[in-house]
Order: structure tokens, then sequence, then C-alpha cells
């Protein structure tokens, strides 16, 4: 599964925009969109994030 955010948490810091290795996310004035086609879940935006805004949910088999 992609990462996700919680717009209720998230301080808009770009700091998983500085780290995801595949330019996935972006900034949009005070929203943060995920490119899922582009998101590789490598989870550095996940531990990036000071509020834990980011996650990415875990595949269930």
């Amino acid at each position: 599964m992609p990462a996700k955010n919680d717009p209720q948490k998230c301080l808009y810091c770009a700091g998983c925009l500085i780290v995801c290795p595949v330019a996935a996310i972006e900034l949009a004035e005070t929203r943060i969109i995920i490119d899922e086609a582009k998101c590789i879940e490598c989870g550095a935006c996940v531990r990036v994030c000071p509020v834990g805004a980011m996650s990415i949910a875990k595949k269930v088999s």
C-alpha cells in the first residue's frame, strides 16, 4: 500500500518531500499529494515525520 498522509496531524514541514527517493510526494498549498504510482513503500517519509502524519499500511496476506 502506498504512503498515506493524515492532514489532521500534518505540519506541512516538507520533510517527507525531501527524503522521498522517487519524488512521489509533493506539497500543494496546504495539502500533501502522494503519487501512488511512484511510491515504492520504502517508509522514509514515515521515519522522518515528526508528528506521525505519514503511514504505510501493512499488506495482509
